[in-house]
């Protein structure tokens, strides 16, 4: 990878500078369950929860936006551009443009780093970035534009069609993780104590109150009242007995280790950053919560996937100009845990400095936010626990990976 990234850098000039881009606001709405408290909400009216909270809370007024880009993965019966109906539900203008990323569970992260990019190239730009997902809402597609003469149609569940199953060896992401789990020795009980210690951390979590900063409530109507969901739904009392209870759910011959346990959850959610030059914050007199120091883009086996982050974290350090030892915090997507010990053991570096509040395992993974619910948390954390560098990153469906390292003045 080494010689493959110094090619593609060979040739650029060091005189060329460019902007310093920093991180001034962000909030996240709590993780709802698969058709529990946050389904009946639309993934731009969870969007536009945390886009109006990540303002709010950056002094930003919505007529200063230049431009929204949020993540999203599920797009069906969503109507048009998605991002455009969170931006202008969030009090951002007609005249401010907005588009919808897929880059699948990096999508969040991945809308965070081409954020970065615009306003290195406009550094007078303000841009709201992120990701929203209603996997609730996810609907069931069947192909009628041929006319069926007789016979059943095919019904087709988009959320696995779209976000769970892998384009290329046409199964589910399970099956990748059970592909690193044999290839790199990952033994069944690792995972379940892995997931246990998720479980564990989240609970502590919410018990500190350690999420209250970063989450925007949501409201939801009901029938003859109004709920307000402030905490995330999935976290849960576990132990290692129960989760050995439960069966493989993805390779089921005997010798599956992947299992409802140990594997993230179906989840509701959104997140959102502000981002702008670290002039244009410092002429506000706004502090940031981060600067963005580098990222990472990459590729690699589809039958692998989980392994992305590996690659994607030595490309964002080696451009940061960083080792892992100078990293204080990681939040690496627990898609799995099969494919979170391989990555955290690959790397070399101690798990009591990844996911300190748990991670997708115990907190949820809504695909198209999951990018951006952990840099909100990173962020957070950082703060909170006077952190100055961390790392966020996430595999992706389909053999990528993607990675942030940030900053904290």
């Amino acid at each position: 990878y080494k010689q493959w990234y110094q090619r593609r850098v060979r040739g650029f000039s060091s005189s060329v500078v460019m902007c310093d881009v920093v991180i001034v606001g962000a909030a996240r709405t709590p993780l709802g369950d698969l058709s529990k408290s946050l389904s009946t909400l639309s993934s731009s009216d969870l969007g536009c929860i945390a886009v109006g909270s990540a303002l709010e809370r950056a002094g930003v007024r919505g007529n200063e936006v230049n431009l929204c880009i949020m993540g999203q993965v599920l797009y069906a019966g969503e109507g048009q551009c998605p991002a455009r109906q969170t931006a202008m539900k969030a009090g951002i203008p007609q005249e401010v443009p907005s588009l919808n990323l897929n880059m699948v569970c990096g999508s969040g992260l991945a809308a965070i780093i081409n954020a970065t990019n615009h306003i290195k190239c406009n550094p007078r730009d303000v841009v709201v970035a992120g990701g929203q997902e209603s996997m609730s809402g996810a609907p069931h597609l069947v192909k009628m534009r041929t006319p069926t003469a007789m016979g059943h149609a095919e019904c087709k569940d988009s959320m696995v069609q779209d976000a769970l199953t892998c384009a290329f060896n046409h199964y589910h992401m399970g099956i990748t993780a059970e592909n690193v789990a044999s290839q790199f020795s990952v033994s069944r009980e690792e995972q379940d104590k892995f997931a246990e210690l998720s479980h564990s951390k989240a609970r502590h979590a919410l018990k500190e109150g350690t999420f209250e900063a970063e989450i925007a409530p949501v409201t939801v109507k009901l029938r003859k009242e109004s709920k307000v969901v402030s905490v995330d739904e999935h976290p849960r009392e576990t132990s290692m007995e129960a989760l050995a209870r439960l069966r493989p759910c993805f390779k089921t011959g005997g010798d599956g280790t992947v299992t409802p346990g140990n594997c993230s959850s179906i989840n509701d959610g959104a997140a959102a950053c502000v981002l702008m030059s670290r002039d244009m914050a410092q002429s506000r007199g706004v502090e940031p919560l981060g600067r963005v120091v580098s990222t990472a883009m990459v590729g690699c086996d589809p039958a692998i996937m989980g392994m992305g982050p590996l690659p994607a974290i030595r490309a964002a350090l080696e451009k940061a100009n960083w080792v892992t030892e100078d990293v204080e915090l990681f939040e690496i997507n627990e898609a799995f845990a099969a494919q979170s010990i391989a990555v955290v053991r690959e790397l070399g570096i101690s798990v009591d400095k990844v996911n300190v509040n748990g991670g997708a395992i115990a907190l949820g993974h809504p695909v198209g936010c999951s990018g951006a619910r952990i840099v909100v948390s990173l962020l957070y954390e950082m703060a909170r626990t006077n952190k100055k560098r961390g790392v966020a990153a996430l595999c992706v469906g389909g053999g990528m990976g993607v990675a942030i390292c940030l900053q904290r003045q």
